[in-house]
């Protein structure tokens, strides 16, 4: 039996509907917003509708909810009473999101001075008194409630504009995001596929939220009778008419403020409601992303370590590093790094975590954070000195000269998005912008062949989530081969993977290297890979290299006291040797 992929919006929908009280406080704010909307069509009265011979009454069949001070309708004042109230808190809710998605997308993405400034700015908006604003923007403005309103949604988005610049950033450190670098997409490109989805989410948790907040600021103004051109009605204003009525009649205030109170909390429980599918969501992304750690076979150990592959290297040199320095701020963390690595040849970077080998990679994409510089040397892609290039300046070279391959491959993929939309996204932006969707299709399909994918058609209408970790990594692979690279940077692509699986990613990459010629930089701390898939070998320790030499040289005499403990710590090269 075969099941059919699930889409992003039936996931998000079976998510919601496991919690009823979010489905019926939403439905209760749905049903009230129609409500006031047909006020004109529905209310049996005008608001304004006098009867002063039935003033104050109770319930009854003429007047539902019975009368004010006036014989005016209570329903009828309810549901014209709620346009004003309901625009008030609409315009303020979308100025709230525009502003604080805007400027929080821009500080979490430029990063820099345009961070700082927005920072600051967020600062200002959060520290400002509110209360004393809006009163006296309403004074300045004649009671009229939509600059009230406005400045509300602006002093707001202070707090806004901290969460999404903080999603930002967290999703910048993602590897599907520097995937999708390395593919070639454009800033633009990247921030509305990739970035902007992942503050959907939180964006919505907090206007809710806010909402209600909004709601309860505005029907405090009404209650103070200000920014309303009486006979016009707001709950606010109504609540304050229940409270001058209170020992006569009690249940105005319980109509009213009953009202703003159901309200008000619906919102509340809309927003608790989707932060819990929020988390559910990120909790079982992040789940699937988990995959069984690798063990090696122990006679794979022994073989490896007594005989290094065959190298199909031409010796035309494709990537070169020289005299390398990478620092954060005035501290060097690389230093004097330089090797070269040819085409057809697969060479090993090694090291243990902190050693400095995959701040040396992301240098060769253009990928430092942004707390980190070259501060020396210099590092040559093809014919091209790409030391001081800039995003733009990488837009040839990344997707098209050179691909990644990225150690977690679920996190290497967007979970928001198909395999085929994320692979033919690559073939788009790393060709030609403007080949037609079929010829993108039958190319994505090409590569999924050649990455040995069974069934590549069904595989491009999976989600991540669908695939197997030995699967999702040949996906990456096959993103990675997009736009025919000379030069793959792979980066512990098998360290999530188990044992059977980890095989066959190794025989695979092989392969590639025979069939293409590729170049291979293989990041990794483990020497039993080196060991089977390396011509030759790099060593580096805090920041440095320390040993060079094809994998025969340097497993069976190393020179370096450093390599010499690595060695030893993989007991099965040990006794191989």
């Amino acid at each position: 039996m075969t099941v059919a992929p699930l889409t992003d919006s039936r996931v998000r929908t079976g998510r919601i509907k496991t919690n009823a009280v979010a489905i019926m406080a939403l439905a209760f704010v749905v049903i009230v917003a129609v409500a006031v909307a047909l006020a004109n069509e529905i209310a049996p009265y005008g608001y304004n509708d006098q009867d002063l011979a039935h003033f104050l009454e109770g319930p009854s069949a003429a007047h539902v909810l019975g009368t004010d001070s006036l014989g005016r309708d209570v329903l009828s004042r309810l549901l014209y009473g709620g346009q004003p109230t309901l625009l008030g808190v609409l315009v303020a809710v979308v100025v709230f999101v525009i502003v604080g998605v805007v400027l929080g997308v821009l500080a979490g993405m430029l990063g820099g001075w345009v961070d700082s400034l927005i920072s600051g700015i967020a600062d200002v908006l959060m520290s400002l008194p509110g209360v004393v604003l809006l009163l006296g923007i309403l004074a300045i403005f004649n009671q009229d409630l939509l600059p009230a309103m406005i400045a509300l949604g602006l002093l707001g988005a202070g707090s806004l504009i901290r969460v999404v610049r903080a999603t930002v950033l967290s999703v910048r450190e993602e590897l599907f995001v520097s995937a999708a670098i390395v593919s070639g997409l454009s800033p633009v490109r990247l921030m509305a596929r990739h970035i902007l989805p992942a503050v959907f989410g939180p964006v919505i948790i907090q206007a809710s939220l806010f909402a209600g907040a909004a709601l309860a600021v505005q029907s405090g103004l009404g209650f103070l009778s200000l920014g309303i051109h009486p006979p016009q009605p707001t709950w606010g204003s109504m609540v304050g008419e229940a409270a001058s009525n209170l020992a006569k009649a009690p249940w105005l205030l319980v109509v009213a403020g009953g009202t703003i109170t159901l309200v008000a909390l619906a919102l509340a429980l809309i927003g608790d409601g989707l932060r819990d599918v929020d988390a559910a969501r990120r909790g079982s992304e992040n789940g699937r992303s988990k995959t069984t750690r690798r063990a090696r076979v122990k006679t794979q150990l022994s073989r490896a370590a007594v005989s290094s592959p065959s190298t199909g290297a031409d010796g035309s040199i494709i990537l070169a590093v020289d005299d390398l320095e990478i620092s954060f701020g005035d501290r060097p963390v690389v230093r004097g790094v330089s090797f070269a690595l040819r085409r057809g040849e697969i060479v090993g970077l090694v090291g243990e975590s902190g050693s400095g080998k995959t701040v040396t990679t992301l240098a060769t994409l253009g990928l430092l954070p942004s707390q980190a510089s070259i501060t020396g040397g210099r590092i040559v892609i093809g014919d091209d000195d790409v030391t001081n290039l800039d995003d733009r300046g990488f837009a040839g070279i990344r997707g098209r000269r050179t691909g990644l391959i990225s150690q977690e491959p679920m996190v290497a993929l967007d979970p928001l998005f198909s395999v085929g939309s994320q692979l033919m996204e690559a073939i788009r932006y790393s060709t030609s912008p403007t080949l037609p969707a079929g010829q993108r299709r039958a190319r994505a399909i090409d590569l999924l062949r050649r990455v040995r994918l069974p069934d590549p058609e069904g595989v491009l209408a999976k989600l991540p989530h669908e695939l197997s970790g030995g699967m999702a990594q040949r996906v990456v692979i096959a993103i990675a081969l997009a736009g025919d690279p000379d030069l793959l940077i792979a980066d512990e692509p098998t360290t999530a993977l188990d044992v059977t699986v980890q095989a066959g990613i190794l025989d695979l990459l092989r392969d590639l290297r025979s069939e293409r010629g590729l170049a291979v930089l293989f990041v990794t701390h483990d020497l039993a890979v080196v060991a089977d898939i390396c011509d030759r070998m790099i060593v580096m320790e805090k920041g440095a290299v320390v040993e060079t030499g094809t994998v025969n040289d340097v497993y069976r005499s190393p020179q370096a006291a450093y390599t010499r403990e690595l060695i030893a710590g993989t007991p099965s090269l040990v006794r191989a040797s």
